[in-house]
């Protein structure tokens, strides 16, 4: 099963990361986010359905993404290329986009102010 950690995490962090993989370590799969807030207007409640329909079902249309959660086309397509523009889809063959993981995991840590 290949999961894609979804986080919050400084430059510093995401930097450091780099420089570890570059040495031969493993990291896993991670998409980072600058802040939460961040992580939250990419990732709508829309948008999660869509990963969740798309989560470990290989290469799919626009419309046979739409078809699966219920939605309209061209709202459907709206968040996709919002999915693709965060690095979270993948396009695939010809017209088709593709979640090239099995399962999402959110990691971030919420400090009082």
């Amino acid at each position: 099963m290949s999961t894609v950690i979804l986080e919050v995490a400084s430059s510093a962090d995401v930097k450091r990361r780099a420089l570890e993989a570059l040495k031969g370590r493993r990291q896993g799969a991670r998409i980072s986010f600058a802040t939460p807030e961040l992580l939250w207007k990419v990732l709508t409640a829309k948008r999660w359905e869509l990963l969740k329909a798309m989560a470990g079902q290989g290469p799919l249309t626009i419309r046979e993404t739409a078809r699966r959660v219920g939605r309209d086309v061209k709202a459907v397509h709206g968040d996709v290329h919002a999915l693709l523009d965060a690095g979270l889809l993948d396009r695939a063959d010809g017209r088709r986009i593709v979640f090239p993981f099995d399962a999402v995991r959110v990691d971030f840590t919420l400090h009082a102010a």
